[in-house]
């Protein structure tokens, strides 16, 4: 099994990528330092794009997976949060504005 990075450690730098190539984050909810989930909405230009969930796969390894299929607007992507925050309080919520969400997520995987 891979050591797993802190979660704390692992929101500030996707916050820091997402501004070192133009664009902008925010924590909406802080989660568990250590070992809290992580839920990433990915907005271009300002919508939503995509909402993505870092899961443990059966091998060990971590991939980020989009949970947000079918969601049309900010309120459902809000609503999706919301509930995903009272099933786990320790969840962390971000919301990165990138130039392009989809390859952003592409990346985003490629690295765990």
């Amino acid at each position: 099994m891979t050591p797993r990075l802190a979660s704390a450690v692992l929101v500030s730098a996707l916050l820091r990528r997402a501004e070192a190539e133009g664009g902008f984050g925010a924590v909406l909810a802080k989660g568990d330092e250590t070992a809290g989930a992580i839920a990433v909405i990915l907005a271009e230009r300002g919508r939503k794009a995509a909402f993505l969930e870092r899961l443990l796969q059966p091998d060990g390894s971590y991939a980020w997976r989009d949970s947000g299929e079918g969601l049309d607007s900010d309120a459902a992507y809000d609503d999706l949060l919301a509930r995903r925050r009272r099933v786990d309080p320790d969840l962390w919520a971000v919301e990165l504005d990138v130039a392009s969400a989809e390859r952003f997520a592409a990346e985003m995987n490629a690295v765990g």
